[in-house]
């Protein structure tokens, strides 16, 4: 079931296209990133969805609820994080929780026990007494992400998340995405740390101008950019000579006693390539290397991208 679809959404601000047409199916219970450069429109995607701005046109429906005809059911099963904390720095961590816990309009007895379930869940136990100004930036993307939570949202979208935090508290809010996901929650993550969306999204989608230019898993994005290919390590220089008059296309490395074969590292490629050496050739070593997200990144986006339809 769909947590979220997106139909021929548009949105421009006088002569500037910020979303050009945007299609999107994220299944439930699944992470979706969206990646693109500054201006893409991954947050104008966010607000759109989350009920904050108008699309000029299109549709889309968030755990399903149309957002134009319903945005108060909508919100109601939806939380925000957004680039900029909104905790209140006069505030601890505690009343922080608690004043969430009352814009919702939980029971005063409920709010405090959710409070306290935030508080251990995201190891703040310690520091829910004291202001948040006090507060770590991994302490604080916690306490943001917390206060997300106090409604038991069934999806949350999280704008750029771990943006400035060291590599530790990032890999900390990725278990606590993990852990949500597990329960059932479906995250809509935009992010400009491509490691971000390969370490958690089920798919990813990449937006360049307002346009969605390609969708997929990180590995079936990866294979679609040229550069990947199979190395193949020999025992000797006659194994690597034998191979060699066989795969037309490689490229050797005497010193190492290898060769570089193109190979988009899918399932059937490989089984050809075995094909054609088995019997013929021991190969000491095969490794396969795909180009990463940094790649896919950068050949689809910006002036020089090629195409990934």
């Amino acid at each position: 079931m769909s947590a979220i679809t997106v139909s021929g959404l548009r949105k421009s601000y006088g002569d500037h296209v910020v979303l050009d047409g945007l299609d999107l199916d994220v299944p439930g219970g699944t992470v979706f990133s969206l990646l693109g450069a500054n201006g893409a429109g991954k947050t104008t995607t966010v607000r759109i969805l989350s009920t904050l701005i108008n699309a000029d046109s299109g549709e889309a429906r968030v755990d399903g609820h149309d957002i134009r005809r319903e945005p108060d059911a909508v919100r109601a099963a939806i939380g925000v994080t957004g680039q900029f904390s909104a905790v209140d720095n006069l505030l601890s961590g505690q009343e922080n929780l608690l004043l969430m816990a009352d814009l919702h309009h939980l029971p005063r007895r409920t709010g405090r026990q959710r409070a306290a379930e935030l508080l251990e869940q995201f190891d703040l136990v310690e520091a829910a007494g004291k202001p948040a100004s006090t507060y770590s930036g991994g302490m604080r993307r916690r306490l943001d992400l917390a206060m997300t939570l106090v409604g038991s949202p069934r999806v949350i979208f999280l704008d750029e998340p771990t943006t400035g935090l060291d590599p530790r508290s990032r890999r900390g809010m990725w278990q606590i995405v993990r852990d949500l996901v597990a329960d059932g929650v479906t995250i809509f993550l935009t992010t400009q740390y491509l490691e971000e969306a390969d370490e958690l999204a089920d798919r990813i989608g990449v937006l360049d101008h307002g346009r969605l230019v390609a969708e997929g898993t990180a590995e079936e994005l990866k294979r679609r950019i040229p550069g990947g290919h199979v190395r193949l390590r020999f025992a000797d220089p006659v194994g690597l000579d034998t191979a060699m008059n066989l795969l037309v296309d490689a490229s050797r490395d005497n010193d190492a006693l290898a060769l570089r074969v193109p190979n988009d590292g899918s399932l059937h490629s490989l089984k050809t390539l075995i094909d054609r050496l088995d019997g013929r050739v021991d190969v000491e070593e095969l490794s396969v290397h795909t180009p990463d997200l940094d790649d896919v990144f950068l050949a689809l986006t910006g002036p020089d991208k090629v195409s990934a339809r």
